[in-house]
């Protein structure tokens, strides 16, 4: 624990805050004083320090399917963040018209959890994006830029590299500085970042604020565009507020985000915020969960599912949001169906079962609750957890 919170930048005191403990006790634990022997703390430290449970558990463990080429795509996306050798009288390399078109396929990369393809992408676009905007300048060039930022930043922080998906959200939000739009856009990788390193309050104190802002920055032509990016910015704001355990918070801001898709439905997404009815409702079930309530939450989700709404949501998001749900069960005891949600989501979208962390949590927990159905076993062992 000591050597991954180093590699983290943390103190002792960072993170015996993050984790609600007192520095003594990351003191104890460190010196081998103090046993790390549950399981759930051993997943809350993981969280916070965003690595896999079993490497503070110190299994020797393959990794999983995709990691060889997930690490590596991780690092290459560093690479490509880390440049700051663009020259503005460089001629871009790729036009802007193809360059939307390899933001589009970005996108859908995203959306069907390819996170391999996707890493394998990132590279080259990002650095194409960063030569076209500072070869025109354009605004269009800039929303680009700030699309090939948000993807990376929503795929790192899905893979465990919070701090790197924070660091391209801040290059989002830097191009966008003077486009209210835009701006706001990037308000929510940030909101999930900070989220991810356990800096929830911090989450929230960046996402309200800019739901006020895109509200009196509203252009006439934009309305509808602006009503999806305040509707995704007060979902960011709700897990925040969950998860800083403001249930009046909770309730006010997705009262909020249910107003706001009530009058968006059906409509068109210019920013690629992805925010829908659907996206509230599975928001109330996942709060829920982030709150403590877990019998809410697993009563709310019988109901998702009867109304089927959930199912017009890319797979990325619906995989996600059944990890949450599988999490849910879990806490309430309930191995078996945290088994058949956690098989549902991995057929929905294998990449978000498969690839992340979180969802490694998931499957590692199940296999502390005794034995396994064979589908869920299986599904451990491809991941390279004992079953």
């Amino acid at each position: 624990m000591a050597r991954l919170r180093s590699r983290r930048a943390m103190t002792q005191q960072m993170l015996a805050d993050r984790l609600g403990k007192s520095k003594s006790w990351v003191d104890k634990v460190e010196r081998g004083i103090r046993t790390l022997d549950r399981f759930s703390v051993i997943a809350e430290v993981a969280t916070v320090l965003c690595v896999d449970p079993t490497l503070l558990l110190g299994r020797d463990t393959p990794p999983p399917t995709g990691g060889g080429s997930v690490a590596a795509g991780i690092d290459a996306v560093r690479a490509a963040l880390a440049r700051y050798d663009t020259d503005p009288d460089h001629p871009a390399a790729t036009p802007t018209g193809d360059l939307g078109a390899r933001v589009g396929h970005a996108w859908l990369a995203y959306e069907h959890a390819d996170y391999p393809g996707l890493l394998r992408a990132l590279p080259g676009l990002l650095g194409d994006a960063q030569l076209a905007h500072a070869a025109t300048g354009s605004g269009k060039t800039a929303s680009l830029l700030v699309q090939a930022y948000r993807i990376a930043a929503a795929v790192l922080v899905k893979l465990g590299q919070a701090d790197l998906g924070w660091f391209a959200a801040d290059r989002a939000m830097a191009v966008a500085s003077s486009d209210p739009a835009l701006s706001a856009s990037a308000v929510v990788p940030i909101g999930q970042a900070l989220r991810a390193l356990g800096c929830a309050r911090l989450a929230l104190a960046a996402t309200v604020p800019a739901t006020h802002r895109i509200t009196a920055a509203r252009p006439p032509d934009d309305t509808p565009g602006i009503l999806l990016l305040r509707g995704a910015l007060l979902v960011e704001a709700a897990r925040a507020a969950a998860a800083c355990g403001d249930t009046d918070g909770v309730r006010e801001l997705l009262d909020q985000a249910t107003s706001i898709a009530a009058q968006v439905d059906g409509g068109d997404d210019p920013h690629r915020v992805g925010f829908c009815p659907a996206t509230v409702t599975l928001a109330r079930v996942t709060t829920a969960a982030d709150l403590g309530d877990t019998h809410e939450a697993v009563t709310r989700h019988a109901e998702v599912i009867a109304l089927g709404q959930w199912l017009r949501l890319p797979v990325e998001h619906r995989a996600a949001y059944l990890l949450d749900v599988a999490r849910a069960h879990l806490m309430v005891g309930d191995l078996l169906a945290a088994g058949r949600t956690l098989i549902q989501a991995d057929r929905t979208a294998p990449g978000e079962v498969r690839l992340r962390p979180a969802a490694r949590t998931v499957i590692a927990e199940l296999t502390r609750g005794g034995p396994l159905p064979a589908d869920v076993a299986s599904l451990a062992t491809a991941i390279g957890l004992p079953a």
